[in-house]
């Protein structure tokens, strides 16, 4: 009896240690996931995400294009923000910058790097990412890979009938409008996008993730934003052109834009992209997205977004999308077009924004592109000023407008 108990015991033990040996890496995966943030380890992740995760290469241009560089301006000493002044050095000190990037008029004026990160730094998007993906949809339309943005989502993904996104128009989902129930509180760990998180760091199909989401409220008549919503973009994306994400960027916008790096995507074990918010870029050629919408989708002569989508994309044409205080928004302050946030105001002025502080900033009015990106162990911390996207917003406003305008700007050179 003794002898039958001890085999049991040690078989048990067997299972759990062979559990443990197959599972350890996403194991660990899940508890890096959960302690991502921590103010000890934030920026060494922000840039070692392909030490990590599972990632797909987008390669470099062949044709490297290279900003050409002006008088170098300084940041202004002071600016204003609810009602106080602040200083714009101490301002990207506070927020845990780790690049910043000032273009005018074509030029570089001002490119600082901090905490250990150089021009060849390879730094996370987490939401910027959307805005490349609006950008590749416009082209995908273009290109008759996809009819109309009036179509239903399951016309496409006939694997999300049943879920939140069933008779959800493709425009709702580029507009953060689709209805779905979802919490995005990167500071609640239970939260739904926490959640996603896990499930990511587990490996977990994300195609299966969108699938398990439910509608909350009518679609096209409230801004709620949904990361998830990007992803079912992508899966529209994957399926119309039968090319993976990391394929039609580089061959859409990487190569053509002059790309100085190769950058790449995110991936789950499924193989697709982290649409959402898994791309990895230098700050320079982040800035040449900003660039090429401040020049409504044309790249050197050549029109590589329709000008009729770069214009949309920036444009909130629907009463739940405009900025201000909105009662038919759940984000106070900012509207928004296709993946893109429009701030208030008459300049024209968009960005593309993802958490812990990374920005890109379009000037249309002062022909201005400002990139940020940060590591802000602080960033869910609501009463920290310089967490906020408005005290951001002034900032590079107050940089802008300093900036002299020259009637006759030159225009982008190989």
């Amino acid at each position: 009896m003794k002898k039958s108990i001890r085999r049991f015991l040690l078989g048990i033990l067997f299972v759990i240690v062979a559990g443990v040996v197959v599972y350890y890496p996403k194991l660990k995966s899940v508890w890096l996931t959960m302690h991502f943030f921590d103010a000890d380890v934030i920026v060494s992740n922000f840039t070692g995400m392909d030490k990590i995760w599972q990632t797909s290469q987008v390669e470099k241009s062949s044709q490297p294009f290279i900003f050409p560089r002006a008088k170098v301006v300084e940041l202004p000493e002071k600016f204003s923000y609810g009602g106080e002044g602040l200083g714009a050095q101490t301002f990207l000190d506070s927020s845990f910058t780790t690049g910043f990037l000032v273009i005018h008029q074509d030029s570089i004026r001002f490119e600082q790097y901090y905490q250990g990160h150089s021009e060849s730094t390879r730094h996370i998007s987490w939401s910027m990412a959307k805005s490349y993906v609006s950008a590749l949809f416009g082209i995908a339309i273009e290109e008759g890979h996809i009819k109309s943005i009036e179509q239903k989502v399951e016309e496409y993904l006939p694997e999300l009938i049943g879920s939140g996104y069933e008779g959800v128009r493709i425009k709702d989902v580029l507009q953060m409008s689709t209805g779905v129930g979802f919490n995005e509180d990167y500071g609640d760990l239970s939260s739904d996008i926490n959640r996603w998180g896990r499930h990511f760091a587990w490996g977990s199909s994300q195609d299966k993730f969108a699938g398990s989401l439910k509608r909350e409220r009518e679609p096209g008549t409230f801004h709620h934003y949904v990361s998830i919503n990007t992803h079912v973009l992508g899966m529209i994306l994957v399926k119309a052109t039968g090319k993976s994400l990391t394929e039609y960027l580089h061959d859409k916008l990487w190569q053509p834009l002059g790309c100085e790096y190769n950058s790449y995507w995110l991936i789950d074990d499924y193989g697709m992209e982290m649409a959402l918010g898994g791309l990895n870029v230098t700050l320079r050629d982040y800035a040449k997205i900003g660039q090429l919408f401040l020049h409504d989708g044309n790249w050197q002569g050549r029109q590589l977004v329709p000008t009729a989508w770069v214009k949309a994309s920036v444009t909130p044409d629907a009463p739940h999308l405009m900025p201000g205080k909105n009662p038919l928004s759940a984000h106070q302050d900012f509207g928004y077009g296709y993946q893109w946030w429009v701030p208030e105001g008459t300049e024209g002025e968009f960005m593309a924004i993802g958490i812990y502080n990374q920005y890109i900033y379009v000037n249309p009015s002062t022909r201005t592109v400002i990139v940020k990106n940060s590591a802000n162990p602080r960033f869910n911390d609501k009463s920290y000023v310089w967490s906020r996207a408005s005290s951001h917003l002034a900032l590079f406003r107050a940089i802008a407008h300093q900036l002299p305008i020259d009637e006759h700007p030159k225009s982008l050179t190989p």
